[in-house]
């Protein structure tokens, strides 16, 4: 088994998960990246989620950030900007976690 070093923060690690529900091939597809994990999909929906997760991961090192160190703003602001189509936004600050005040 392949052990992983412990993030410099004591734990905390963060990953963006992309998974493909499009897959009528039979074909069983897993890639796995620096701070990502996709899993299944088309061929072709496959291949745009590593597109977006690899472009995301460019935007982070451009701004000299990792996964962990970005807010929940500044990860939605990411994802826009490599048109990952995200659907929820972050609430206000001023709204709760369920999205009312």
């Amino acid at each position: 088994m392949k052990s992983e070093k412990m993030p410099a923060d004591g734990g905390k690690k963060a990953w963006l998960v992309g998974l493909g529900l499009d897959n009528d091939d039979g074909h069983v597809r897993v890639t796995r990246g620096e701070n990502f994990g996709l899993f299944g999909g088309s061929k072709e929906t496959h291949e745009r989620m590593q597109e977006k997760a690899i472009k995301f991961n460019e935007e982070l090192k451009a701004r000299g950030k990792r996964m962990e160190d970005i807010s929940r703003e500044e990860f939605y602001e990411i994802a826009d900007k490599v048109k990952m189509g995200v659907p929820i936004s972050p609430p206000s600050r001023k709204e709760g976690r369920d999205g009312r005040p």
